[in-house]
């Protein structure tokens, strides 16, 4: 009988979503319903012990946003160090999150991806998994759809080999 693969911690995240495009022209920051969905998952992961890198947090939900020089270099070291990637890609698609998605594909890090049911996704998005460990996990809810991110997480990670 084999022995289960028990997963390797995860330590940190690196989590992703569209963000220039969500500002408020008005105030300059993001308004409660498009920050909801990272709150939710950013609180979700702390509760479990993991840490979480986050642009839209960093950067005070675009009160403070940073230098494309600044944060296009932490972006792309964050996501390095992160033991695994987790983005909502935007549908429209976000062209951040997109580049974000190419580099933790490249570093080989195991990657969750959350689609909105009933959304039209790229087809590189679409596609990402056959050339990348990612998991994705359909949705109508971010909350309601946490246990389904921690056992794409665990199965991501188990099958990226650490």
């Amino acid at each position: 009988m084999a022995t289960p693969v028990t997963p390797p911690p995860v330590r940190s995240v690196f989590l992703a979503g569209p963000f220039l495009g969500l500002l408020d022209p008005a105030t300059g920051e993001m308004p409660g319903d498009a920050r909801a969905p990272f709150d939710i998952l950013i609180k979700h992961f702390e509760a479990q012990g993991i840490s979480v890198h986050n642009a839209h947090r960093r950067e005070a939900w675009g009160a403070r946003l940073m230098r494309p020089e600044e944060c296009t270099r932490i972006d792309q070291d964050e996501i390095r160090r992160a033991d695994a990637f987790v983005a909502l890609p935007g549908a429209p698609a976000s062209p951040g999150t997109h580049i974000e998605m190419g580099w933790a594909s490249a570093f080989g890090k195991p990657i969750v991806l959350l689609l909105e049911r009933g959304r039209d996704y790229t087809f590189l998005v679409q596609g990402l998994h056959t050339v990348a460990t990612v998991e994705y996990v359909l949705h109508t809810d971010v909350a309601a759809a946490l246990p389904a991110v921690d056992r794409a997480l665990r199965r991501a990670v188990t099958r990226n080999g650490g």
